[in-house]
């Protein structure tokens, strides 16, 4: 029961705190943060480079892994790399604030 409990606020909390990243990024920045992912990603259009294009992304059901799209999923992918091992982990390669930037970004396509 306690471990249940324990899981639930940790998620809740784990949550809120992507939320908070979200709402502080700005747009603006995260599309010049994006310059990196463009090598990858097309902003502009849902054409796959190495890595799926990404206009429309919050519009969308699924995410490319299946999960629904909410900004604790997409931030999970920015901050741990993708799972086919093609996107690298980018919690250690930019700030926290870049990435809610590049979040608040997303949002925008």
């Amino acid at each position: 029961m306690k471990t249940k409990l324990f899981a639930l606020l940790a998620a809740g909390t784990l949550t809120a705190t992507f939320a908070v990243a979200a709402e502080k990024g700005d747009a603006a920045a995260g599309k010049e943060v994006f310059a990196q992912c463009a090598v990858c990603h097309n902003a502009d259009s849902t054409t796959p480079k190495v890595g799926p294009g990404l206009k429309g992304l919050f519009k969308k059901a699924k995410l490319a892994n299946g999960q629904k799209v909410t900004d604790a999923a997409v931030m999970k992918i920015i901050n741990e790399g993708a799972g086919d091992g093609k996107m690298p982990p980018y919690a250690d390669m930019i700030s926290e604030k870049e990435r809610a930037d590049v979040l608040a970004y997303l949002k925008t396509l």
